[in-house]
């Protein structure tokens, strides 16, 4: 069976070719590549290159080419379903169930993509080419936009009498044309009538740069009809799934480190013109949890900047207490709010592009300051309003999924209400000081223990618990002289302690002889010592988690030994090595 288009696409859209290579291949920036030393060939100076914003990698040496999945393939002599399955666990993908009804979705996908494509090509051209459309072109006239603008995002425009539904008919059914969303019965007409008629429209692509919907804006003022307007939800169009030029910024992500989210199409464009082509727009819905997600892939700051006046603001809020639980460690969600009744297309506009930069690095202020001071505006400086205030904002931090996240949140939130209660007594203060650490130390100790590895912090585990039991493990070195580490300081470290338990000689921390700040560090990230505090101070206790450490080293052991014989025989498929790998994994299994 053939995997749909857009499940590949997604895979595509979760994926950078950069972070799939990383996985293989120790890559290093230099411009708006990654370099490193292929993986086709042994070599010393590096020429394999992956480009973010082409989608492919390519090796020098070997004259290999190609995208994720190609990669997968060839460096883990995978079939391309099984390169598929691989790179959706590592997208978080739930593998892709066949059904009877793929080919037909197949079948209507390639149609559903042929109207569009003659629907946006037919009404841009006649909006570069036809006399008539004087009244659309004037309007971009005003709006300062030009043939490089209309050109680059495929703008085009409906006249008010069109008959392109005629036209469509000789090729395709009634109801695939109107299972596009671009046209509508007039019930009372009994006529068939296009959604966009009077209207600029903007053709909105998936990831790979198709379109799949529209969004039009009316260009004649009007009392009873919407200035802007989107395609219905279809099979093959989710609002709260897609971002209008997602397409093209995407591919900016080795340039640019932030993504401006605006309201408009008109914002985008109106931003490009002027040089700035790192932006995407949402769809006239609040912004979704799949939008962030998708945005979080390829940027690592989004700068929420809607429209400068009272609904945006409400946009603004609405976005922040939606998309705070998805916060993650390095990656920042920022709001940048303009002037009263400016938007990002008149504010650049008016001020240019260095502006609008120097603006957002100055005015921009983190998702959570945002929170913070909306809701301490209406806060009244009394018990009551303040006793809100906080249920408020606890219950808005206790929504952030990352743990690490959450508690830097939360910190920062107590720390700035006790700042409002300057004459509370000082109990209370101390109260605050002692349940709050301070943001430093917090973001510090994220920093140094995201870098340690799984068995590095189990055999911080197993250090920490002798050097905390010392005359136990002195009359018991049989229980630990036999365990493997793994990391090379920390097997230094062990070695040191077990020669000092073997002496024979009576043994206390000062007599170790090891460096303070290692043992300083072991203290401070050992998992374990958040166990011990919930257990009792008893032998049985600490030979029974020694026992548990042991095992789940050996463990680690046992699968660095399969990843080796896997290794070795897909190469060479001998007997010999099958018959060890299944041993070592009936011992795994065992275990």
């Amino acid at each position: 069976m053939k995997y749909p288009k857009e499940y590949l696409d997604e895979i595509k859209t979760r994926l950078k070719v950069s972070t799939v290579v990383s996985k293989t291949v120790s890559l290093k920036k230099r411009g708006k590549e990654y370099v490193g030393l292929s993986p086709f060939k042994n070599e010393k100076t590096p020429s394999f290159t992956v480009n973010d914003e082409k989608e492919f990698y390519h090796c020098f040496a070997t004259s290999e080419h190609g995208n994720i999945f190609d990669f997968i393939m060839k460096t883990q002599n995978l079939r391309f379903g099984e390169a598929i399955k691989y790179l959706a666990n590592l997208a978080g993908m739930q593998p892709y169930i066949f059904s009877k009804q793929d080919e037909e979705r197949e079948k209507k996908w390639k149609i559903y993509s042929s109207i569009y494509d003659q629907y946006v090509n037919f009404y841009h051209d006649e909006l570069l080419k036809n006399v008539n459309y004087l009244v659309a072109r004037d309007y971009l006239k005003e709006r300062s936009l030009n043939k490089d603008q209309v050109k680059k995002f495929k703008i085009g425009y409906v006249d008010k009498n069109p008959n392109f539904f005629e036209k469509l008919k000789n090729d395709f059914s009634t109801e695939e044309i109107i299972e596009t969303g671009l046209f509508y019965l007039d019930e009372r007409k009994k006529i068939y009538v296009e959604r966009f008629r009077g209207r600029l429209i903007f053709p909105i692509n998936n990831i790979s740069g198709q379109p799949i919907a529209l969004g039009g804006r009316i260009i004649e003022k009007s009392d009873f009809l919407a200035k802007y307007i989107n395609s219905p939800e279809t099979l093959f169009f989710k609002k709260g799934s897609n971002l209008y030029n997602l397409d093209l910024s995407r591919k900016l992500s080795n340039k640019f480190d932030n993504i401006f989210l605006v309201e408009g199409y008109m914002d985008v464009v109106g931003l490009s013109k002027n040089g700035i082509e790192n932006a995407v727009a949402n769809l006239g819905t609040s912004l979704t949890d799949k939008q962030i997600f998708t945005l979080n892939q390829f940027f690592d700051d989004i700068i929420i900047c809607f429209d400068g006046d009272e609904s945006g603001y409400k946009a603004a809020l609405r976005a922040a207490e939606n998309s705070i639980k998805d916060l993650k460690p390095e990656k920042q969600i920022s709001f940048l709010f303009l002037p009263d009744k400016e938007d990002p297309d008149s504010f650049v506009n008016k001020n240019g592009k260095n502006y609008f930069i120097d603006f957002s690095k100055q005015n921009k202020i983190s998702i959570h300051h945002f929170i913070f001071n909306h809701y301490k505006k209406n806060t009244k400086n009394n018990p009551s309003s303040l006793a809100i205030f906080d249920k408020k904002l606890r219950s808005i931090a206790n929504t952030i999924k990352d743990n690490y996240i959450k508690k830097y949140v939360l910190e920062y939130f107590l720390e700035k209400i006790s700042e409002l209660t300057p004459h509370t007594s000082q109990n209370r203060k101390n109260f605050y000081i002692k349940k709050i650490k301070s943001l430093e130390s917090t973001k510090k100790y994220f920093n140094e223990s995201k870098s340690l590895s799984g068995v590095e912090l189990e055999e911080f585990s197993l250090i920490y618990l002798i050097i905390n039991n010392i005359d136990l493990m002195q009359n018991n070195i049989h229980m630990v002289e036999n365990i493997k580490l793994f990391s090379e300081v920390n097997k230094q470290i062990f070695e040191k302690i077990l020669d000092k338990l073997k002496s024979g000689e009576k043994l206390s921390m000062d007599k170790m002889d090891i460096d303070s700040q290692l043992t300083d560090k072991i203290s401070k990230f050992a998992p374990i010592k958040h166990i011990l505090k919930n257990k009792p101070n008893d032998d049985h206790v600490v030979v029974e988690l020694l026992d548990d450490i042991s095992r789940d080293l050996n463990n680690y052991d046992l699968e660095f030994r399969i990843q080796e014989l896997e290794s070795k025989f897909s190469k060479d498929l001998s007997e010999t090595t099958f018959n060890e790998l299944k041993e070592l994994k009936k011992k795994q299994n065992i275990n």
